[in-house]
Parts: C-alpha cells; sequence; structure tokens
C-alpha cells in the first residue's frame, strides 16, 4: 500500500514550508505525495511562484499524514470552513496531523490541537493557546500523532523527524545525507534570541500589520470554537 500524503496549497502560501518537506516526503518509500486545494488551477504562492494542485478536496482519498504548511495566505484559511471541514475530515482518518510554520494555527481553528504540545513561527507562537495547545519553542514537536514544526526552513528538519517516526532513524538519515541537509549558515541570527533585540524589532515591524490581521482572526476562530 503506497504511504498517502497530501500537503495543503493555498494562495499566498510560503513555498519553502511546503518544498522543504515535499523534497524529503518523495524520497519515503511507497511514497504518494499530492497537492491539495479546492481547484486544480495554478496557485500563487508569496513571492510570485506558481504551483499547480494536482488534488482536489473533492477527490482526495483518505491520506496517511496531512500537512498544513504556512504563510501569509494561511490567515483566511482559519475562517474558511471548506478547507477546516476537509482537514478535520482527514484528520480523523489519517496516521499523522502535521503542520509546518503558522499551518499550526490552521490546525488550531480547526480544533485538532487543544491539549497538544505544538510548534509555529516564533512571531505567532504564542497565538496557539486560543486554540487550546501549548506553544513550545522548539524546532519540531510531536505529541502523539500531531508533529508540528517551526518557521519555514524548520519544515526539512521536520520531515526528518516524520520519516524516523513513520519508518526509522536510518531511513531519516539516509534522506539527509541524499539531500546533503548539513545546514551552516552564514550569520548566528536563526531565532530572536541570537538575532538580537535590533533585528527581531525590525522583523516585527515589518510584519506588523499582518500580524495584527492574523490575531484578530486567531481571536475570532477561537471564539467559533469555543461556541
Amino acid at each position: 500500500m503506497p504511504f498517502r500524503i497530501g500537503l495543503l496549497l493555498f494562495p499566498d502560501i510560503t513555498q519553502l514550508d511546503m518544498t522543504g518537506p515535499y523534497e524529503v516526503f518523495t524520497k519515503f518509500p511507497e511514497a504518494e505525495v499530492r497537492l491539495i486545494w479546492k481547484t486544480l488551477a495554478p496557485v500563487k504562492a508569496g513571492g510570485g511562484m506558481r504551483i499547480v494542485p494536482d488534488t482536489t478536496f473533492a477527490d482526495c482519498p483518505q491520506l496517511d499524514l496531512v500537512c498544513v504548511p504556512g504563510g501569509a495566505g494561511m490567515n483566511p484559511l482559519m475562517e474558511d470552513a471548506e478547507t477546516l471541514a476537509f482537514l478535520r475530515k482527514q484528520a480523523a482518518g489519517a496516521r499523522y496531523v502535521t503542520s509546518v510554520c503558522t499551518g499550526a494555527l490552521v490546525l488550531g481553528a480547526a480544533g485538532l490541537l487543544k491539549g497538544k504540545r505544538a510548534a509555529t513561527h516564533w512571531m505567532s507562537r504564542e497565538m496557539l493557546s486560543a486554540f487550546g495547545a501549548t506553544p513550545v519553542a522548539e524546532r519540531v514537536v510531536v505529541d502523539g500523532n500531531v508533529i508540528t514544526g517551526g518557521g519555514v526552513t524548520a519544515g526539512i528538519d521536520f520531515a526528518l523527524r516524520v520519516a524516523a517516526e513513520a519508518f526509522d532513524e536510518d531511513l531519516a538519515k539516509a534522506i539527509q545525507l541524499g539531500i546533503e541537509y548539513d545546514p551552516h549558515p552564514p550569520f548566528n541570527a536563526g531565532s530572536p534570541e541570537r538575532a538580537g533585540p535590533v533585528v527581531t524589532e525590525r522583523a516585527r515591524s515589518s510584519a506588523a500589520k499582518r500580524q495584527a490581521e492574523r490575531a484578530a482572526i486567531v481571536q475570532r476562530a477561537a471564539a467559533r470554537l469555543a461556541g
């Protein structure tokens, strides 16, 4: 039987949230990796890349793993009844319910993170609490069958962890070697703690409007769950 993996696509997705894990997932034994959206029309990612879905919500089979990436476009998904219903339906039968970056907030809005420890992008981490989740400042968090990755590049770490969980560590290590995932970034600025207050404040300021909109949507989505 194939190991069916579905990655959610949506307008204004951060493509690396999806393409990083995709590169790892396609190397799983018997992998069947699908790119899923409401239609098969090309989706324009943040930055302009166009990505073509191959599966719609309506024709998607039961997945073994469902994954929600992040990006600015996930804000409206937290109030998108069709998307949330699709995720709930798939999660009920999936072996693994997963996300990368702010995709965790969409899982939260679907009611799939209540009582779970979870990771997401540092700028939105505390918003997880509104959905009954426990925010964790880690690259990857495993809580039962829920696996969540931190921001953007954490998607590769996340997918390798999935490989170890679903198969074994030897496979995960072989995939890591095959893609030569051996990062040595030019700057030690990959977290607020290491980047320092000046760089961190610059990042927060540039994203202030988006984050304010996101916080308001989170509160509305959380209220719907509670109601």
